[in-house]
């Protein structure tokens, strides 16, 4: 290879096992997950440095404000980071894309169970409200619901085998309930901007061209408008526009439908096909608020309705809201 990754533990792959380690990984965001090792990008280079599996301690998620803020509250725009810690070091990998770290850690959790997936005061905060969760558990379920428990968790199961299939289906969601929510006279103001500003560059090219000294001005303010138009979101494209969120939600339903069906008498809908449906609608069993799956999906349903910006919720009540309920959106909870 011409630039290798560099080993940031001690052990260091010899070379022909990591230039196909390396070729082969799977590539999310700037990291990438091999067989033998995990990749781990710089300030400017994707998979810049390497750790393997059995010096890494933990991987985790660390953001800059979560994503309730600091108030539990609505949801804002973070910065995302995966740290990796080995003996007593550690190193941070920023992401620009949230949800590639999940994909990553997921993928951690599966392959590498032995791995932490979370920092030491994460896991003490989920033990405490993993306890406090199961407080509130009923002593015994009756046939019906230890029945539906048993089903759900079969479920659950056979969608984690295929996790990439509900984070589709997650995603398809999410930005189809972007697109939807942009505003035509939105996008047409948009398109009306982007033309202003690439005439604003056009014109001071042509005046810096002719020694007028606020063309160049000009074209650097008309071209950095552009750019933040483009990063917006709201100019139309041929991904970011109305028909391909709808092609997109289409082909992650239609993959959820064959998927599911795949497993008999499957007790959610495809279209709420998610682990962390099956995770609430389980607690919810096991509460005491439902008897039967039917009746366990339409309590989750009203606590996703009763969920807004308004409503104070904890880290993993939050998180779990942010992956499925543009979901239950989607399809106006039908």
């Amino acid at each position: 290879m011409l630039f290798a990754p560099s080993p940031l533990g001690e052990r260091r792959l010899p070379d022909e096992v990591l230039k196909k380690d390396h070729k082969e990984c799977l590539k999310i965001g700037p990291c990438g997950l091999g067989k033998e090792a995990v990749y781990l990008g710089s300030r400017f280079f994707s998979r810049r440095y390497y750790l393997t599996y059995g010096e890494t301690d933990r991987l985790y998620k660390r953001i800059a404000m979560s994503r309730g803020g600091f108030s539990g509250k609505g949801i804002f725009g973070t910065m995302s980071y995966l740290v990796a810690e080995y003996g007593k070091n550690e190193k941070q990998c920023s992401f620009k894309i949230e949800t590639d770290v999940d994909r990553l850690l997921s993928w951690i959790e599966r392959e590498h169970p032995d791995i932490h997936t979370h920092s030491k005061e994460a896991e003490k905060r989920l033990e405490e409200a993993e306890r406090k969760e199961k407080a509130g558990y009923i002593d015994t379920l009756s046939p019906s619901a230890d029945k539906a428990v048993k089903r759900l968790m079969k479920a659950r199961d056979h969608l984690e085998k295929k996790r990439e299939i509900p984070d589709r289906l997650s995603e398809a969601a999410k930005n189809k309930r972007i697109v939807d929510g942009i505003s035509p006279a939105l996008k047409t103001a948009s398109v009306i901007m982007a033309a202003i500003c690439l005439a604003a560059v056009i014109i001071g090219i042509g005046a810096a061209m002719v020694s007028r000294p606020y063309g160049i001005y000009m074209a650097l303010f008309g071209g950095v408008f552009i750019i933040l138009l483009f990063n917006s979101g709201l100019l139309p494209s041929r991904w970011n526009n109305r028909k391909n969120a709808l092609a997109e939600w289409n082909a992650a339903l239609s993959a959820s439908r064959r998927y599911t069906g795949e497993l008999n008498d499957f007790p959610i809908p495809p279209q709420y096909a998610h682990p962390v449906v099956c995770d609430r609608m389980i607690r919810v069993i096991r509460q005491g608020r439902a008897e039967t799956a039917g009746e366990a999906l339409g309590v989750v349903k009203d606590d996703l309705k009763a969920l807004n910006a308004s409503v104070t919720v904890s880290q993993k009540e939050h998180d779990e809201v942010v992956e499925v309920k543009p979901m239950f959106l989607v399809c106006d909870y039908e």
